[in-house]
């Protein structure tokens, strides 16, 4: 059994099937300021990365930005519940992880409001230690901070540590904390667009997981 103490979870494209509801809302939120379109696959290069940082070459001000923010925001969770599902399987999956003593956090570029609404959504809040997310950081994913401040707050060190996600910043960020890597291909990325990541683990479904986890 690998010997790990910690699971952490990215949220979107990872343990929630929300990637077609940010990419409605980032097209909502260009059409109402009356902005050019930008294509899915620029969005999606993006996906992982925090909301300001995805919307910062639109905004010239601060001003601009806040509009942008709150009209995203606003779509975004108008829409959240109805769109909104988990991946199937695995919300048995972290149930199951967190019961047989694993550490958990959820590591994501959302806000504390939006990724508690995630996991609400989910029915996994209460099995989520710890949440980082965009607000309670000052360097994002890819940098390491986030991943380096959830095994702060877990008391678990790198090598005994699991982060599993769906996009390059996620490895990157993992890998930069020193932490082991899982790259998830249940959500919008292909094994090619993840390559670069060098992830310690290849996870195709939620039960690749399972069966690293609980091999026997």
């Amino acid at each position: 059994m690998p010997p790990y103490r910690a699971i952490l979870f990215d949220l979107d494209g990872t343990l929630i099937d929300s990637i077609g509801l940010i990419l409605a809302s980032y097209h909502h939120t260009l059409a109402t300021h009356g902005l050019p379109p930008v294509s899915d696959a620029e969005w999606l290069a993006g996906v992982g990365t925090p909301l300001r940082v995805q919307l910062a070459r639109f905004a010239p001000t601060t001003a601009h930005m806040d509009a942008l923010v709150q009209t995203y925001r606003d779509y975004n969770l108008g829409n959240h519940d109805a769109v909104v599902k988990p991946y199937p399987g695995v919300p048995g999956l972290v149930r199951r992880i967190r019961a047989a003593g694993y550490r958990t956090a959820v590591v994501t570029s959302k806000n504390v409001e939006g990724t508690r609404r995630g996991l609400a959504v989910a029915g996994i809040e209460e099995e989520i230690e710890v949440i980082v997310a965009a607000d309670t950081v000052t360097h994002p994913k890819p940098h390491p901070e986030p991943v380096l401040q959830a095994m702060d707050k877990l008391g678990t060190g790198p090598a005994e540590t699991l982060f599993i996600g769906d996009s390059i910043h996620d490895l990157n960020s993992g890998r930069a904390a020193g932490a082991r890597t899982g790259a998830v291909l249940w959500g919008p990325f292909g094994r090619e667009a993840l390559e670069a990541g060098t992830p310690d683990h290849w996870l195709r479904t939620p039960a690749d997981l399972e069966d690293l986890l609980f091999p026997d």
